[in-house]
């Protein structure tokens, strides 16, 4: 009984910290500040709060872990670049395309042979992006897909070395990251004119709840779930990420923008229980 209360408590830790990523979209609209601006913030408060959280552990470096701590910290910038410059929808359905490069980089890494099921994947996605593509973009928007894809790309080298290295440097690598935005875009915060109290409260929500909480809140779930359904949940992000931004920010996202995104998402999550039931298949014989 002890053993299911932890897999559930696992799964709602889970769903919780969906949630909290998924808050990101709409803050990040609603408040006034440019994105390296609102990166600085964002970041500073992030990090401060991890320290808070895991203590030594954040002090725990080794080369890689440097290394990814760069990959994350182009992420957290990407992210909040093409958040502000297109929609919500196209932005978090084009990060969350990074599943899709580590199955083509995974094995080119690994030096294995492409599985079959993983190029059929990695082509369904491919056309649900060239969706995004499709129809009326107006420059800033086009500028903003790129930078979603490139966050998605980012995302994938940092999952893929996070995976290469030892546990106990994952947390040195998301502190110094946020450290690492918020050096870069520091100078930025300078052209602040006016620092409204609503604009603090969001960048603080977003830096304490939507970056260090909602990976506390991972971490203590993926330790006690499958990673196939830790990797099934956190797809309730880019689900509700576009929702809110409609609710409270009115943005309604292109019909090919939401096509391209069910196709990804479906084929993602489809090749992610495939997975999954492989994995547990060879750990039960």
């Amino acid at each position: 009984m002890k053993h299911l209360s932890d897999h559930k408590n696992g799964l709602l830790a889970v769903f919780v910290a969906a949630i909290l990523w998924s808050s990101g979209g709409l803050f990040i609209k609603l408040v006034t500040l440019t994105p390296m601006q609102i990166s600085f913030f964002r970041c500073l408060i992030a990090a401060l709060t991890f320290a808070i959280i895991f203590k030594q552990k954040i002090l725990q470096y080794n080369k890689l872990s440097i290394v990814n701590s760069f990959f994350y910290a182009g992420v957290l910038i990407f992210y909040v670049i093409a958040m502000k410059t297109t929609t919500a929808a196209n932005a978090i359905f084009l990060q969350s395309t990074a599943p899709i490069y580590v199955l083509i980089f995974e094995p080119i890494i690994n030096k294995t042979k492409y599985e079959r099921s993983n190029i059929i994947t990695i082509a369904v996605c491919f056309f649900g992006m060239i969706l995004f593509f499709l129809g009326d973009l107006t420059p800033g928007q086009l500028e903003g897909n790129f930078f979603a894809l490139m966050a998605g790309i980012l995302f994938a080298a940092f999952f893929l070395g996070m995976k290469k290295n030892d546990k106990k440097y994952q947390q040195s690598s998301i502190f110094l990251g946020n450290i690492i935005v918020a050096l870069i875009s520091l100078p930025f915060i300078f052209a602040i004119d006016e620092f409204a109290i609503s604009d603090l409260w969001m960048v603080s929500f977003l830096g304490v709840f939507q970056i260090a909480i909602a990976y506390a809140f991972f971490s203590y779930g993926l330790k006690r779930v499958y990673a196939v359904e830790a990797s099934i949940i956190s797809m309730t992000e880019p689900v509700l990420t576009p929702l809110w931004v409609f609710i409270g920010y009115g943005e309604v996202p292109a019909t090919t923008a939401l096509m391209g995104g069910i196709i990804i998402l479906t084929a993602i999550s489809v090749r992610t229980i495939q997975m999954g039931r492989t994995l547990i298949g060879r750990s039960i014989s």
